[in-house]
């Protein structure tokens, strides 16, 4: 517990913050974490106790907003710890409603003498008159809401027998009160008052329905759960065949259906329930599916976008849109303009995010899975059967709704032809770039090492930029590592994963992994002891260029630039054709004083069909092998220009803690793609161990690349690297700064850098979707922000410096610049040079 001076210090900090939107720990030294975590809960009405700081170090994220009826909504991720009621609010309120929703985590909640057992998507309604307590006993995510006017609610409570009002969650009213809480969630930080105020009504009327109220014994005793699951199919066919002929009428609805098939509407309810839907969720699934269709029919044109939704049933255009965006992802006037042109619609990186439906049916399979009892008659031995009333549904509606697939673990072979040093006593290892030796497109825990080391061994790495296809006669032609790497033909690739995304290539059918991420990286190397809570030392020791391997090449380097659409510039062109993909080939030039690089030729990209039949009208899958007789080669570009080079690594990381693959374009507190040329030999860079061995991989290998990295890629160019792997224990580093590393540092021979980033921790910090969230939610103010916090903390904590001295040489010292632009999580990054803070001997 933080002393009262250390809380009196933090009073400053939490107050100059003009609202608690995105407040977390990380910005504050590690001695006043505990008191403005603290601060930031009193100014919610709550308090916490915190364990330990050497057991379990504290983090935690806040983000509160005020509804314009004064309820107060905060979204709350942390470490374990313990929340309560303050004592002097206990009995001092009236007429107000505590909703404690865990969207992410365990707990176990205690309300006077009762106490109750919270997972993951389990809401309770809590009386703040009433003693509580939340033992949080993992990291967790919530969303806490103090409605304000919420006087029946309030009143049902405390009329009934339990002070621990359970809102049932498996289906009904409470299943859409929990999507509600969960999208409220994902989309706290776009929520103004306005919005919260006229949620309230809504979230009210929900929580009271689904309160549980005799909820089972109603079930038990409900004559419909005798039809058996045969007759119950043959129902549901009938319902939505009369659906399907009534969408066009826009006053379809449950009692309607119900009179023609005379059926009861509560029996009709339990048969979509039963197909994980709702019958009103249904009908709106089914006409967004007919409207899509008529959007892309040529034969329909002169029909407006209007006229087509109010074709099919919709009476109010706007919400069509509304609704229509959230099922696809795309505008409908978008979806239109992109009709016979698929490959617009995919020009998104990362994975996309889970629509309203796959993320409605994934939560209520998880709380089904806590032993939530099911809303059909269908045993629970018989998980089959669920499925039979799914298929139905995409049966008659001519439409299968695929799930986005979990994917599944990466590994390397454990082919043990490689020819790797693995004694535990060698001081140096070497790393050959093979298939067997990289994975691609993406991080995970679970990837077998390819070399075990000690600290203080050194490892020579040899890399491969993913982009060598591009000119495959200069970059792969003859060399074996690139050769095995690369190769694809009809019968199948060698490296057959190339992202996080689905092995079976569901989403886009781009390819294995989806090119969800896209580095080749050679790894992971796993280091002897580690633990989370050490820091890993990387010191670049040497990086030197592939050469070439055709006889035509032999001694030459070459490497690519991309000005692909993922880039800065794509939407912003000048001249025709707009837009355009334009890859530039250049050539290394070494000579003993000045080391270049020269512009060969370059070419605008074409459909390119890889082995599979699958055509990339643009580079949306790494390694696609480029037929050069498909382009148009433009010779004397950038003729007078002369690149000096400065060779780095893109892309140096550990292993996140994430159970699940890892995108490799976002960079965050595990490093990645960070893209700073500053990451060069002689330099030195420091990441917090999440995993034991650390796991660390190297990839996205870089001739040159200009801060900010503007058109979407560096000069490409496959390196190889000599670096030296120094462990830092947790107990050896207690009290300084390392021992408060949470994000990547960087070290050179004259200057500190501090690398901020929009989202500081994104896979922590924005939850479920959070690969697919981190390309829509990036600012460079953001990354700004997380870079002055950063280099705050890392003046007062590493140098001794107070607040206000650290502020001032900040604003007059400290040289700020755009890393990059391109990666999803943008990144700034501040560079302090050493001279500014030698001291005297």
């Amino acid at each position: 517990m933080p002393s009262s001076d250390s809380i009196s210090d933090v009073k400053a900090w939490v107050s100059m913050l003009d609202n608690l939107n995105r407040f977390s720990t990380d910005a504050f030294p590690g001695e006043l974490r505990a008191g403005a975590w603290l601060q930031t809960l009193a100014r919610i009405g709550l308090t916490c106790d915190l364990p330990p700081s050497e057991r379990s170090p504290l983090h935690g994220c806040a983000s509160v907003s005020i509804s314009s009826h004064a309820s107060v909504f905060a979204k709350l991720h942390g470490s374990p710890q313990i929340l309560h009621s303050p004592q002097d609010a206990v009995g001092k309120r009236n007429d107000v409603v505590l909703i404690l929703a865990l969207l992410e985590g365990q707990g176990q909640l205690s309300v006077g003498p009762e106490s109750a057992r919270m997972n993951a998507g389990d809401i309770f309604l809590v009386n703040p008159q009433q003693d509580w307590r939340l033992e949080l006993q993992t990291a967790f995510t919530a969303i806490l809401i103090e409605l304000k006017e919420a006087g029946f609610l309030a009143r049902l409570m405390r009329t009934g027998a339990s002070d621990l009002n359970r809102v049932v969650t498996n289906h009904g009213a409470g299943g859409i009160s929990a999507d509600f809480l969960y999208s409220i969630g994902e989309h706290f930080d776009g929520l103004s008052p306005e919005d919260l105020g006229q949620m309230e009504a809504s979230l009210t009327s929900l929580l009271i329905a689904g309160m549980a109220r005799n909820g089972d014994a109603e079930e038990a005793s409900d004559p419909d759960a005798e039809h058996s699951t045969s007759v119950q199919l043959g129902h549901l066919r009938r319902v939505c065949r009369s659906i399907e002929n009534r969408l066009t009428d826009p006053e379809v609805s449950i009692s309607e259906i119900a009179r023609i098939e005379n059926l009861s509407a509560r029996y009709i309810q339990k048969l979509f329930a039963g197909g994980d839907t709702t019958f009103g969720e249904y009908v709106k699934k089914r006409r967004l599916d007919r409207c899509r269709n008529d959007l892309a029919n040529s034969a329909l044109k002169h029909l407006t976008i209007c006229e087509l939704c109010f074709r099919w049933g919709f009476n109010d255009a706007a919400n069509f849109s509304r609704a229509f965006n959230l099922e696809f992802g795309i505008s409908p006037k978008a979806y239109r303009a992109s009709a016979g042109k698929p490959v617009a619609l995919h020009l998104q990186r990362g994975r996309p995010a889970i629509n309203a439906a796959q993320t409605s049916e994934k939560r209520r399979n998880s709380r089904k899975a806590t032993g939530a009892v099911s809303a059909l008659h269908i045993p629970d031995e018989q998980d089959g059967l669920r499925h039979q009333f799914t298929s139905i549904l995409n049966e008659i509606a001519e439409y299968e709704v695929t799930a986005l697939p979990l994917p599944e673990h990466g590994h390397i072979s454990a082919n043990d032809e490689v020819s790797l040093k693995r004694s535990v006593h060698s001081k140096h290892h070497y790393i050959p770039v093979s298939d067997k030796t990289v994975h691609w497109g993406y991080f995970c825990k679970t990837i077998k090492p390819v070399v075990t080391v000690q600290s203080g061994d050194c490892v020579t790495i040899e890399t491969l930029t993913q982009h060598a296809y591009d000119d495959y006669e200069r970059m792969i032609k003859g060399d074996p590592g690139a050769e095995s790497v690369f190769h694809w033909d009809a019968k199948g690739k060698s490296v057959d994963r190339r992202g996080s995304g689905p092995i079976d290539s569901s989403i886009y059918g781009r390819g294995a992994g989806e090119g969800f991420g896209v580095h080749i990286c050679t790894g992971p190397v796993y280091v002897q002891d580690a633990e989370p809570g050490d820091v890993l030392e990387i010191r670049i020791l040497d990086i030197q260029t592939r050469p070439a391997a055709a006889e035509e090449y032999v001694g030459k380097s070459f490497g690519s630039n991309a000005a692909s659409w993922w880039g800065f510039h794509y939407h912003d062109l000048l001249t025709e054709p707009k837009p355009r993909e334009v890859v530039t080939i250049y050539e290394i030039e070494h000579a003993a004083h000045d080391c270049c690089a020269k512009a060969v030729y370059n070419f605008r990209w074409t459909p390119q069909t890889d082995p599979f039949g699958v055509r990339h009208d643009t580079i949306d899958y790494p390694g696609i092998p480029v037929d050069h007789s498909s382009i148009v080669k433009n010779y004397g570009v950038l003729k007078n220009a002369r690149i000096p080079i400065r060779p780095h690594f893109g892309v140096m990381a550990v292993a996140p803690l994430l159970d699940d693959e890892v995108d490799s374009v976002p960079p965050g507190s595990f490093g990645g793609n960070l893209d700073n040329w500053r990451a060069a030999k002689g330099s030195t860079l420091f990441l917090p161990v999440a995993v034991p061995g650390a796991l660390f991989s190297v990839g996205d290998p870089h001739a040159s690349q200009g801060d900010s990295e503007l058109c979407g890629t560096a000069i490409e160019c496959s390196l190889t690297g000599e670096f030296q792997l120094v462990l830092h224990k947790k107990k050896d580093i207690a009290g300084s700064f390392l021992d408060e590393l949470d994000h990547p540092f960087l070290e050179s021979e004259t200057e500190w850098v501090i690398q901020g980033l929009s989202y500081a921790n994104h896979l922590v910090e924005l939850g479920a979707n959070a690969q697919a969230d981190i390309y829509k939610k990036a600012s460079l103010d953001m990354a700004m922000r997380d870079a002055f916090r950063k280099t705050r903390r890392y003046l007062m904590t590493a140098h001794g410096l107070n607040e206000d001295e650290a502020i001032s040489l900040i604003s007059v010292a400290v040289d700020f610049g755009i890393t990059q632009v391109v990666n999803g999580n943008w990144g700034v990054h501040a560079i302090i040079k050493k001279t500014i803070l030698c001291r005297d001997e």
